[in-house]
């Protein structure tokens, strides 16, 4: 049996096309669409879905045409896509305007007053998404476009993350009662919760702003996990993309969570979806409480059964970038050779918010920090305190998420910067002092291809699906000789995490000095 996953990332569709039997990966191809910034409003991130469905015809044919099959051998699809990403909509399921992106940090205005409203009554639909509603969210976006578009408020029917509108796109729905509405989605971003009976208490959004009044009723649908059918492929689609109609479509959810079935996770696991950001994936059992500053607490978000945890750091992959692009090099190159720097060797301590802070501050008013500089100082060691400062940011995270009750056994480095940058693996291995299992390949997609596999019946569970599709995965150790160092380090960067990102008390006169003594002991190579 042949299935078809597809990812939608921030600048690209990737379709995969993976063979259930044996495990194999027929093709793959991806097709861009622009991400509309602006110069006048730093904020903005907008996409149009109309260029989401172009790129995601133009994929699909080209694997097809790759992999050499027909088509219609495909027996299920299924996809993923940035989270939040909301789309507003008419009563015709047509856009009114762009997708507020998950990087569109427009709405803080409106985030500020939710979480604020939510605090001071205790809202506890807020307390299981880390006590904090973000800026990326979609109540606050819905919000924002209501305020800022008065003419199109009365078209305004519903509005959709991007996993459910392209769900709904490609099955031809367009009863605003059928929409599939994914858990994974609801739970994470909109508040949604079966112990309080579902999205938060429609009297409370219209105190926060009269413009929300009926919200709920707008957002109505079929909120179930990703076990269950959106629907089946429209002939319409089916003809643009070369596919049989009538196969089996399941509710979507968000890349990180299906990268993280992709990447093998399992209950217990921590799993790192590493990107321009990542995002930091976990499951608990069920009965897994809420805790502070975690994105979200929600069952059933990841697999059924299990409670999803989430949690990510606004900006990674993009910080390396931005680092190599003002030395006038490229990653790769500014890595070479950091594999032998002792803990701190650089001088440089880097707390990495360039783009604030997603998990467990969420300010999205923070800038980067870096300090230790002296006149000697390179790109490549800036590159290694960036990499240091975002795993001892993860291992905040991890402790964060420790605290709720979780067990935390195995480290997974997903997405796809850690197959290409061994040094960030072997880093984080010693920075949290456990193995770090990296894919051999790029899992994205391949998560994907697993719930498109269980939707087509080709698995009785995802586990059985995880044995056969996903990939084997390299390990790496936490060298001894690092552990006390990482140790000192830590506990140097914890208290200017909290310092700089709540105002906790901080012992500054004693930082630099520390820093300069690394330095030194540096020229020692690991």
């Amino acid at each position: 049996m042949i299935v078809a996953g597809v990812d939608f990332g921030t600048l690209s569709v990737r379709v995969t096309l993976m063979e259930t039997k044996t495990g194999a990966t027929l093709a793959g191809a991806t097709a861009g669409y622009p991400l509309k910034r602006s110069a006048a409003d730093p904020l903005l991130g907008a996409q149009a879905h109309a260029d989401h469905m172009t790129a995601l015809a133009a994929a699909m044919r080209e694997a097809i045409a790759k992999a050499g099959i027909d088509g219609r051998q495909v027996a299920a699809l299924a996809c993923d896509t940035t989270g939040s990403s909301v789309v507003m909509v008419d009563a015709d399921l047509q856009p009114l305007a762009d997708y507020y992106l998950w990087c569109d940090h427009r709405a803080h205005h409106e985030a500020a007053e939710i979480t604020a409203l939510g605090r001071a009554e205790g809202l506890e639909a807020l307390n299981w998404c880390g006590g904090t509603y973000s800026h990326e969210w979609g109540y606050a976006k819905v919000l924002h476009f209501l305020r800022h578009n008065p003419d199109l408020r009365d078209r305004f029917a519903t509005a959709l993350e991007h996993c459910d509108m392209v769900a709904a796109t490609l099955c031809g729905i367009t009863d605003l009662h059928e929409l599939p509405r994914s858990i994974c989605a609801a739970g994470h971003k909109w508040m949604y919760g079966a112990r309080w009976g579902g999205l938060p208490p429609q009297d409370f959004l219209s105190r926060v702003d009269p413009l929300f009044d009926g919200i709920n009723d707008r957002l109505a649908g079929r909120h179930v996990t990703s076990d269950a059918i959106a629907g089946h492929l429209s002939a319409e689609w089916a003809e643009k993309l070369g596919l049989s109609a009538g196969i089996p479509i399941p509710v979507g959810a968000f890349d990180a969570h299906w990268d993280a079935i992709g990447a093998g996770a399992r209950p217990g696991d921590i799993v790192n979806v590493v990107g321009t950001s990542t995002c930091i994936i976990g499951m608990g059992p069920e009965g897994f409480p809420p805790v502070p500053g975690l994105c979200g607490v929600v069952p059933g978000s990841v697999l059924p059964g299990w409670t999803g945890i989430e949690a990510g750091q606004s900006a990674t992959g993009d910080v390396f970038e931005a680092i190599a692009r003002r030395a006038g090099s490229d990653v790769a190159t500014l890595c070479e050779g950091l594999e032998s720097v002792p803990p701190g060797g650089s001088g440089l301590m880097r707390l990495n918010w360039d783009n604030g802070d997603r998990t467990v501050l969420v300010r999205s008013d923070l800038g980067a920090v870096t300090l230790g500089w002296d006149l000697n100082h390179t790109a490549a060691d800036e590159m290694h305190a960036a990499i240091e400062g975002m795993a001892m940011h993860v291992r905040i995270v991890t402790e964060r998420i420790e605290s709720g009750g979780a067990p935390t056994a195995r480290i997974v480095n997903a997405g796809g910067i850690p197959q290409k940058n061994a040094v960030l693996n072997q880093i984080y291995a010693d920075v949290l002092n456990r193995e770090v299992h990296v894919p051999a390949t790029s899992p994205v997609g391949t998560g994907s291809c697993i719930f498109a596999a269980v939707a087509a019946g080709a698995f009785e569970s995802f586990e059985a699906a995880q044995q056969v599709l996903c990939p084997p995965s390299q390990v790496f150790s936490p060298r001894p000789e690092a552990r006390l160092g990482y140790d000192a380090l830590f506990a140097l960067f914890r208290e200017l995490y909290f310092g700089f990102g709540e105002g906790r008390s901080v012992h500054l006169g004693a930082v630099l000095p520390q820093l300069r003594a690394n330095r030194l002991a540096g020229t020692e190579r690991i």
